[in-house]
């Protein structure tokens, strides 16, 4: 059994600034950490292994520090760690993205066969969730999004069943593998560290490839040349300044409260009055 995780190390989302020239998400000074929907897919990978044993590789790409994210995943558990980083890639929107990360999956399959691709739902600095669905339909393989839990795998019959987090309700799908899988957050109880991983993650070897050496075909499907998504503008919204109305409920009971609520209400948006009309007055 082969998982392959993509993750990705983003800045910290309560100090994200922006380029005002390029509108692109300035990482240098900007503390990182592993998208923490990321971290909820590492952890699924390597309870599949646990369970039924196997391989986990993890894939990263993103300027050189992202290593530092690898080897993260590598205190976890992770059996190989890649980091895909060129200055070809840079500015890459989700679809170049899913380009190359899909591109260096198909390397990987090529020397072993993959049998699952796990991604967090979406990144916290864009927020998309596109990332992980163009990476299936690049390699044409089935995808399972928002997934909460993995209820069935069936090495024999190649098969997995999901249950996947809906509108409404839980949805109970099955599919083949190979497969692509977007793990929900909360989805399961990320582990903690051993000492011993945590030796071996950081004396291990993390293959950097680069564009010449991590499957991509195309060069001008990378970068912003590759990128058709294009940022116009970026701005915080001005806030509304306008005066709170303070309702007095002491010793008031909760109808006349309603009562009070519904006649402030209904002052300020005429349709609401024609709906209501006038109110009888409290305990009548």
């Amino acid at each position: 059994m082969h998982s392959v995780v993509c993750i990705k190390q983003v800045p910290d989302s309560a100090q994200i600034r922006v380029h005002p020239v390029t509108n692109t998400i300035m990482r240098q000074g900007v503390p990182t950490i592993i998208n923490p929907y990321d971290l909820y897919a590492v952890e699924e990978a390597l309870r599949v292994k646990d369970k039924v044993g196997g391989k986990v590789t993890v894939i990263s790409m993103g300027p050189p520090m992202a290593e530092q994210a690898l080897r993260k995943a590598l205190s976890f558990g992770a059996d190989r760690a890649i980091l895909v980083t060129d200055r070809a890639f840079a500015g890459s929107d989700t679809l170049a993205t899913s380009y190359v990360l899909a591109s260096a999956i198909a390397k990987v399959a090529a020397e072993e066969p993959v049998d699952i691709v796990f991604c967090g739902k979406q990144t916290i600095d864009g927020d998309t969730a596109q990332v992980g669905p163009g990476i299936a339909r690049r390699l044409d393989i089935q995808q399972l999004t928002y997934v909460a839990k993995l209820e069935r795998l069936d090495l024999d019959k190649r098969e997995i069943a999901v249950q996947r987090r809906a509108e409404g309700g839980v949805q109970v799908l099955s599919t083949k593998l190979p497969c692509m899988i977007t793990m929900l957050e909360g989805s399961n109880e990320i582990r903690f560290a051993t000492m011993d991983d945590m030796f071996r993650a950081a004396r291990a070897n993390v293959e950097v490839w680069g564009a010449d050496t991590s499957g991509v075909e195309d060069k001008t499907q990378c970068g912003l040349k590759g990128s058709p998504t294009v940022v116009k503008k970026v701005f915080a919204p001005k806030p509304r300044e306008e005066k709170a109305e303070m309702i007095e409920s002491r010793d008031k009971a909760p109808a006349e409260i309603a009562a009070s609520t519904i006649e402030v209400l209904a002052a300020a948006d005429p349709a609401l009055a024609a709906e209501f009309g006038p109110r009888p007055p409290a305990g009548a």
